[in-house]
């Protein structure tokens, strides 16, 4: 069998499915457009191409990385599967040429449609549609499905094993506040912290406690970082409803989770002993909850949100030969 994943892989989580599926003897491959580099010509062609973005609405270098896509598939020839990750980054018309490469053609939408519309993606373009989204599932009839656990699980520590209390790692965007007046809480309760936000330039108004810094953390980095602390600290974007990889990572990590995301009570590993929900706008969180340890997931509830259950979810029916 042949399975094509096609992704903008910017933290570098979708190379697992691709590590699973081989795994399974499955011939996988992989057309990570983040990994796409257009170079212009000449300076004369970047200034163009800035004025066809500004009065045509038309992108030479989006329009590049397209034709880059239909060139690999050109190479793979035709798969028996291809999965889509956030659908909605690529136009109409490539989707249908994409689609005369596969006998199925799936999306997956880590994306609520609320930040990014895909209204123009439901004409019978994809086979099936998963999305994380609980509202979006609702309105639209997809097929639920969670992101996923996608390391090995970690041995329980003890609590004086890590340095820090609780780990965040944030890009800057709207929830800029929400962090800081978590940070400031544990400020007051005496709980140390270890929190980055990751960006261009340091915003003003950032509590002095939280770390600034251009580059993105690798994922051997971040296991460091996550090895260290207590606790999780999760913050949903405005209108998501589906769970972050950060959630599954406290699952991973046998870690407790701070989290602003009030759907997560509606799973089944639930336990408000190792999840605390807490308001975006005011945060109340107790040293206590810091004190008791964390209690283990049963290991049948544990399998379901991993990536080896995620990947015969979304590729294999029951009866498919792997």
């Amino acid at each position: 069998m042949k399975i094509c994943l096609i992704s903008f892989d910017h933290w570098e989580y979708d190379n697992h499915i691709i590590k699973t599926l081989e795994d399974k003897n499955i011939e996988a491959h992989h057309i990570n457009t983040g990994k796409f580099k257009y170079k212009y010509p000449t300076p004369l062609h970047k200034v163009t191409n800035f004025l066809s973005k500004v009065i045509l609405k038309r992108n030479i270098k989006k329009i590049k990385q397209h034709q880059y896509i239909l060139n690999e598939l050109n190479k793979l020839g035709t798969q028996d599967k291809i999965l889509v990750i956030n659908p909605e980054l690529i136009p109409v018309a490539i989707h249908k040429k994409i689609k005369n490469y596969t006998k199925e053609y799936i999306a997956y939408l880590y994306d609520s449609s609320k930040r990014y519309p895909i209204d123009h993606l439901l004409d019978n373009i994809f086979d099936k549609i998963l999305s994380f989204d609980s509202d979006d599932v609702a309105q639209y009839g997809f097929s639920p499905i969670s992101n996923y656990i996608y390391m090995d699980k970690k041995p329980l520590q003890q609590p004086n094993e890590a340095t820090y209390g609780a780990f965040m790692i944030l890009s800057i965007d709207e929830r800029l506040q929400t962090l800081n007046a978590i940070a400031n809480r544990l400020n007051i309760i005496n709980i140390n912290y270890n929190f980055i936000l990751v960006g261009k330039h340091k915003p003003a108004g950032l509590n002095i406690n939280i770390n600034h810094q251009r580059d993105i953390i690798k994922l051997d980095r971040l296991d460091e970082y996550m090895s260290d602390a207590k606790v999780f600290v999760d913050i949903v974007r405005v209108n998501q409803t589906g769970l972050s990889f950060r959630v599954f990572d406290a699952l991973c990590y046998q870690k407790k989770l701070i989290t602003t995301n009030k759907t997560i009570k509606d799973y089944d590993f639930y336990n408000p002993n190792n999840i605390l929900i807490v308001d975006a706008d005011n945060p109340i969180i107790e040293a206590s909850f810091f004190e008791t340890p964390y209690e283990p997931l049963d290991e049948n509830i544990y399998y379901k949100y991993t990536i080896d259950n995620w990947v015969n979810t979304v590729f294999f029916e029951k009866g498919d030969t792997i």
